[in-house]
């Protein structure tokens, strides 16, 4: 499926966007928790792999106090559609220190399935 055929993800009711979303962000707490790195990024879309060094990546994932301690409760904070992408945020917690993190979940349509384009912990 060419760029042209694909549905724009930005078109889409927040319902439905939010039904995608959210086990995404819940899949990337847990692997990331677990130290999965794999099943981490296996949603990823094929640019976004492209683009990691996943040996420098998979060294700050398996070190990263933070990244191994998320709280599995998140608060969703609201979505930004721009293009051909919808950044989702969400208010994240650590089990382990204290504070609030913001977080980003970029997704969007490639080869006709919903990939992520970026996620991260500010």
């Amino acid at each position: 499926m060419d760029t042209q055929e694909q549905p724009n993800i930005i078109e889409m009711s927040d319902e439905a966007l939010l039904a995608i979303a959210h086990p995404m962000w819940e899949d990337l707490i847990k692997y990331s928790n677990k130290g999965q790195y794999g099943k981490f990024t296996k949603k990823f879309s094929y640019d976004l792999l492209l683009g990691l060094n996943e040996v420098e990546i998979g060294k700050q994932f398996a070190k990263s106090e933070l990244t191994r301690s998320l709280d599995p409760d998140y608060d969703y904070l609201g979505t930004i559609r721009r293009g051909q992408h919808v950044t989702v945020l969400y208010r994240v917690r650590s089990t382990k220190k204290e504070g609030e993190w913001l977080g980003r979940l970029v997704i969007g349509y490639e080869r006709g399935e919903i990939r992520i384009f970026a996620a991260s912990i500010f």
